[in-house]
């Protein structure tokens, strides 16, 4: 049996952070394994290109959750990354944070040292930005945050004036002291190539000679002896292996993967256990409960004045776009379509924003969502405006159904299943017609094609966010951190409890959701958790 002293399962957004930074201490061998292969892909590397990577089952767990009741019994798809760089090579790159309270509450639930000043500093480590270096940025660190504002599509400056005219705030950095408002997304590329932590840690990584990556390595559990996690066993190539880990085994799946590989080890809820067929090694009740997703739903317009369909829609401009890439890695194939949007707050008296915005100067009616291609949109003048709520309050479940790690697990999302989250629906879609109403957005809008402004009343716009609503692909919860085993499934310091050995580090250990995009604070915590490991073998 080889041995390594780390042993890291998934070669997604936070493996690829937590072997690399591992691997910085010349004494120490790591293993990471991916059940994925490899991200050196023209659909994968080219910015605009994920829509192309949403249904390749060769680089894609492509999940359905259960039918879920407050989706009017609908599934729901949840496109999740096998390959290097898991769901940070298939995501649209947008880079944001999370308000700063996201992780004072973090805190407040008894996880000292992951309130936002303890935090900050490892977003800064891991970042390069267009900006430099600043008391909220930073310069040099491995993963590169582009600023597009200058590029964008010239709609994006209307969206922008239509909801200073409503009274929000303008930001040029959702990232910074002044995160609050509305403005242009900054996104994970470097020199019009995605920059995803498998570019930006592990290819460097993959230079030492103690860092080892092994492709196509489906885990199938982690071993245990005496309490304590030893190694774990994959399946490559037909072959069973087993690898020994001197010091700790990493689970660096995500919120579905991770939980999974604990449950298939005999790690979670006896009941979740028994009825799958595996026998409990350690009985762990939250191991894949608190599941939490952000929800969105889309509203498209027809414009008076050209938008990205216009440019991308024709072969002409399909060609003139891949030329202006091949020129200069700029234009269109360069960004992603979420290139608008804010955190604002939907009426008086709240705390902090609660609605997460999106402008995107494109717009796909015309095409099943399985068909779907970023290159092929409506073949008329359109966009679209969404939301989804910051912080929504239903939680779900996932779980294994067979002691096979080939099967997928039954993912329930349980979306729509407070009163809170009812309501912001509706909230959220009103705050969409106010903005498609107020000028200069409304002056360039000649219809509203879905919903369609028939749909008015509060009943009708529920009824329709219930037909039409879906995932914004941002899981987490399901290994919560906690200080309390009866309901979370890491320690403070991301050990599991009652495992010595064995960490997850991913965003399933997310106590709660950040109220935005989740690959960021993903790399962070796999920047603080590669720290916590290295101090405590010092």
């Amino acid at each position: 049996m080889e041995r390594f002293d780390y042993v890291v399962v998934g070669a997604g957004t936070a493996g690829c952070v937590v072997a690399s930074r591992l691997s910085e201490e010349p004494g120490a061998r790591v293993l990471l394994l991916e059940a994925g292969g490899s991200d050196r892909t023209l659909w994968i590397q080219l910015p605009i290109g994920y829509g192309r990577t949403f249904f390749d089952r060769k680089i894609n767990w492509m999940y359905d959750t259960d039918l879920v009741p407050g989706l009017n019994f609908r599934s729901s798809y949840w496109p999740r990354g096998r390959v290097v760089g898991g769901s940070g090579s298939i995501n649209a790159m947008v880079y944001v944070r999370g308000r700063p309270e996201d992780f004072d509450d973090w805190r407040a639930l008894g996880n000292p040292g992951w309130g936002f000043a303890d935090v900050l500093p490892y977003f800064r480590k891991s970042e390069d930005h267009d900006w430099g270096d600043s008391a909220f940025h930073a310069a040099g660190g491995p993963m590169h945050v582009t600023d597009i504002s200058g590029r964008v599509h010239p709609l994006c400056a209307t969206f922008v004036e239509a909801a200073r005219q409503l009274g929000f705030a303008a930001t040029a950095d959702f990232n910074g002291p002044e995160g609050e408002g509305v403005g242009v997304y900054q996104i994970n590329t470097r020199a019009g190539v995605r920059a995803s932590t498998a570019n930006a840690f592990l290819r460097p990584a993959l230079n030492r000679r103690n860092v080892k990556l092994e492709t196509r390595a489906l885990a199938t559990r982690v071993l245990i002896e005496g309490g304590r996690a030893t190694g774990v066993a994959y399946t490559r190539h037909g072959r069973e292996v087993s690898v020994a880990a001197r010091r700790e085994v990493i689970l660096c799946g995500g919120a579905i993967n991770s939980p999974q590989l604990l449950q298939l080890s005999g790690i979670g809820d006896p009941a979740d256990l028994a009825a799958a067929g595996v026998a409990v090694r350690h009985g762990l009740p939250a191991v894949g409960k608190n599941l939490a997703d952000h929800l969105a739903v889309s509203y498209f317009y027809r414009s008076r004045t050209p938008t990205l369909n216009d440019e991308l829609r024709p072969l002409w401009g399909k060609v003139r776009a891949g030329l202006r890439y091949l020129w200069d890695r700029g234009g269109p194939l360069a960004m992603s379509v979420n290139q608008g949007g804010g955190f604002v707050r939907s009426g008086a008296g709240l705390g902090r924003p609660d609605m997460q915005l999106y402008f995107s100067p494109v717009s796909y009616t015309q095409t099943p969502l399985a068909a779907r291609k970023l290159l092929n949109p409506d073949p008329f003048s359109a966009f679209l405006l969404s939301f989804n709520a910051c912080r929504p309050t239903s939680r779900g479940d996932m779980a294994i159904v067979s002691p096979d790690p080939r099967r997928a697990p039954r993912i329930r999302p349980n979306y729509l299943a407070t009163a809170q989250d009812v309501a912001d629906a509706v909230t959220g879609a009103r705050l969409l017609r106010r903005l498609a109403g107020t000028r200069p957005l409304a002056d360039i809008i000649t219809d509203e094609i879905l919903p369609g402004f028939d749909v008015k009343t509060d009943e009708d716009l529920l009824a329709d966010f219930r037909a039409r609503a879906d995932t914004v692909y941002h899981p987490v919860g399901t290994c919560a951190m906690g200080p309390d085993a009866r309901g979370a499934v890491v320690d403070s310091r991301l050990r599991v409890h009652g495992v010595s050995g064995l960490r997850v580090i991913d965003a399933s250990v997310f106590p709660t959701i950040t109220s935005g995009n989740t690959n960021a604070p993903t790399v962070m915590v796999a920047e603080k958790g590669a720290d916590m490991i290295r101090q405590d073998w010092k």
